[in-house]
């Protein structure tokens, strides 16, 4: 083996390592909010701060990514991330209410840094493999955060406690920084597209780019929901926590499937506003499901998984589409990820201090169906061949 195929390959195990804390990390604590929010004599609302927390890290930190990663360098700052995971996860697994919060909050910075500047690194380094790398990071995403959603309730059971199990979600980030220890000597200049785009006037009064927007910020928006409080939903219909928990990892390793199937659709259609509307009601049929069928569970999971994971895929992949330029397309991207996670995170508390007022959950899953059908609208509309016209 040459010293360039080796040096690509622990690149590229160091990126795949990097995606494993990009979900796990904070997604894994959800099997333990209730038991959190008993801990702490919290409300339902004031736990769902945990899961809009990062989202609201997401759409501050992340138009700020690209300038950190021309300073410094993309390798840089990907370990910057790591570092903040690290940090966060230590503060967050402490015995207090207030760095639980905090630490949840710093996760949240690292992520939006890894989640915008991975896929810029991929493309940079491995321009004629954009495809298949970014299918396996999608996929070794969804894998590692289905195991710690599966493995933390067991965990916390244990002699560690609650905390003890969010602590050993460290082991994700440590393993990556050890691999990508020996590219903190790289300082390569960022290919990544400024937050300037974001200003791009022109797109934010077209019609086709708000469809593509709400198609992806809808999404965010129910699949935050689902992934933040379906432990509780499902405890509130007798499930234990364990099973709770081996169903919320069930439903982030489905939303990975799609990413082996989708593109292959995708490749074969000119016109996608049949599989953008199906998909999205998937989301829809699903989400009521939980309610009016909860024996049923376990293929609401996988019928919701698939979908959301499916809508994401087909989301993205209209941004390329619809766009008529590069920098249009860099400005669509920016409007549709500024209102998806501002959308995210205002759900999962929302939706939570609805629960506290009903003292149920049908009123949210309910609302979360009746969204994915304005998605699946907003899809079809989106799935049109054609592009946003340059002004």
């Amino acid at each position: 083996m040459t010293t360039a195929t080796r040096n690509g390959a622990l690149l590229i195990a160091g990126i795949l390592m990097i995606a494993t804390t990009l979900r796990v990390t904070f997604t894994g604590a959800a099997p333990l909010l209730d038991t959190i929010r008993l801990e702490y004599g919290l409300t339902t609302a004031q736990t769902g701060l945990l899961t809009t927390l990062p989202l609201l890290a997401f759409a501050l930190i992340s138009p700020l990514a690209a300038g950190v990663a021309r300073r410094i360098g993309m390798e840089r700052s990907l370990f910057i991330a790591l570092l903040l995971i690290c940090a966060g996860i230590v503060a967050r697994s402490l015995p207090s209410a207030a760095l639980l919060f905090t630490g949840t909050a710093v996760i949240g910075c690292g992520i939006a840094l890894g989640n915008v500047l991975l896929p810029g690194l991929i493309k940079r380094d491995f321009p004629g493999q954009v495809a298949r790398l970014t299918g396996a990071y999608s996929l070794t995403m969804g894998v590692s955060a289905a195991c710690g959603s599966a493995l933390i309730v067991p965990l916390a059971q244990g002699a560690a406690g609650w905390q003890g199990a969010l602590l050993m979600l460290m082991i994700f980030p440590l393993l990556a920084l050890l691999l990508w220890l020996p590219q903190w000597r790289q300082k390569q200049v960022a290919t990544v597209t400024g937050a300037g785009a974001l200003h791009n006037r022109a797109i934010w009064r077209s019609a086709l780019a708000w469809q593509v927007t709400l198609f992806l910020g809808i999404n965010s928006l129910i699949y935050y929901v689902i992934i933040g409080w379906l432990p509780a939903i499902l405890l509130s219909h007798g499930y234990s926590e364990a099973k709770a928990g081996s169903m919320h990892g069930l439903l982030q390793l489905a939303t990975a499937i799609p990413g082996l199937a989708v593109p292959l659709i995708l490749h074969r259609l000119n016109d996608q506003r049949g599989i953008a509307g199906a998909v999205a009601l998937m989301c829809a049929v699903s989400a009521a499901g939980f309610w009016f069928a909860p024996d049923w569970a376990v293929v609401w999971t996988l019928v919701f998984g698939f979908g959301t994971g499916a809508t994401m895929i087909l989301g993205l992949t209209f941004i390329g589409l619809r766009a008529s330029s590069a920098h249009q397309a860099a400005a669509l991207s920016g409007m549709a990820q500024s209102i998806g996670y501002l959308l995210a995170a205002c759900g999962p508390p929302l939706m939570g201090k609805v629960h506290d007022t009903a003292g149920d959950w049908q009123i949210p899953l309910l609302a979360c169906a009746l969204a994915s059908v304005v998605m699946a609208i907003c899809g079809m509309l989106a799935g049109r061949d054609r592009e946003i016209t340059p002004r």
